[in-house]
């Protein structure tokens, strides 16, 4: 069985800004991947960025320099 680890989420209202982040952390070599929204969470298009949660600070600032519209940023035991 998988060992449960702290992740940061975050999520969007559109499949469209969640391509966006996909796109703008490949570009800028930032970790985490697109996944299905976890069931504790709601959002918008059902798929979200997790990545280590070392990285919030990181992928907040590529959020805001990007422009990508999100719904919200959580910390999940994943």
């Amino acid at each position: 069985m998988r060992q449960r680890c702290e992740r940061c989420v975050i999520t969007f209202p559109t499949t469209t800004a969640a391509m966006e982040m996909e796109s703008a952390c490949a570009a800028a070599g930032a970790p985490g991947r697109l996944i299905p929204v976890p069931r504790a969470i709601t959002a918008g298009c059902g798929i979200c960025w997790a990545a280590p949660p070392e990285s919030r600070t990181a992928l907040e600032e590529l959020v805001i320099e990007q422009g990508i519209p999100i719904d919200g940023i959580y910390s999940v035991m994943m």
